[in-house]
């Protein structure tokens, strides 16, 4: 199967509000996928029907070819040790060292033996520059050095999937540039399928293979970065140039404002 997930008109909304309205897409094995979007478009949303903590309420997600939303407690726990996660705010525990952030899913997930559980951790540290802050706390950190051990922990147990939410946020040039190039860099070698979503079009255009734009519920454009950047489409356009005209509105829709105030008959 050369496609790790499908996604087939795949609808859900949060009450009376709808977010996904037929969003339809296809990842590739081993490649790395850029989803973009303004704010509030979705994307997030996406992401939680990748793991199963959504339901759709039309449409499927197919993950290796299992239908997500019909995977029981046991099956969608299983699924789940397939899929690493660096999070937005790096997610790492506090009360707990650098090298124990990154033994904890091979402790919990695996029967390894503590000495080999040593080894993996350190060679995931030392393939992002930190197997010297093995001792420190998270609280220790530079922002720089947090991702760095967040994404070193996202593929600790090697899974088929690595999702990364905003990982360019907040993060110096120099920095930036670091956790991008690590991020294409273990995505080849490991052979797994990234999923980075971010606002950061500079730095996501150095290592993605394809680009998703959501916008109004639905994928409005997709392509490779060369094609994303000659693109015509308004949308697009408007987007990867920062223009404050165009179809996304900066105000989200609501009534007139002089209604809101009370101002009109």
């Amino acid at each position: 199967m050369s496609n790790l997930i499908e996604v087939n008109d795949l609808h859900f909304s949060y009450g009376p509000l709808k977010v996904l309205k037929g969003i339809n897409l296809a990842i590739p094995r081993g490649k790395i996928v850029g989803i973009m979007g303004p704010s509030g478009c979705g994307k997030s949303t996406l992401l939680r029907h990748f793991g199963g903590q959504l339901r759709p309420s039309q449409g499927q997600v197919k993950f290796m070819g299992q239908v997500v939303h019909e995977l029981d407690s046991d099956a969608l726990y299983k699924m789940r040790l397939k899929m690493g996660m660096m999070f937005q705010v790096s997610g790492l525990f506090t009360d707990l060292s650098v090298y124990d952030n990154l033994a904890f899913p091979l402790r919990e997930n695996t029967d390894l033996p503590e000495e080999v559980i040593r080894d993996l951790v350190l060679m995931k540290l030392n393939a992002v520059g930190l197997r010297n802050a093995h001792k420190l706390m998270p609280s220790e950190l530079s922002g720089g050095m947090e991702r760095r051990v967040a994404l070193a922990r996202a593929t600790a147990t090697d899974p088929a999937l690595i999702i990364y939410d905003e990982p360019f946020a907040g993060l110096d040039p120099i920095s930036l540039n670091t956790i991008a190039n690590l991020i294409r860099t273990l995505n080849d070698a490991l052979g797994t399928t990234s999923i980075v979503v971010t606002y950061d079009l500079m730095a996501s255009l150095k290592v993605v293979d394809h680009l998703f734009f959501i916008h109004n519920g639905v994928i409005a454009a997709q392509g490779s970065v060369d094609e994303m950047l000659n693109s015509q489409d308004p949308f697009v356009h408007q987007f990867l140039h920062a223009e404050p005209d165009g179809p996304i509105s900066f105000q989200s829709p609501a009534n007139p404002y002089a209604q809101d105030l009370g101002m009109t008959d």
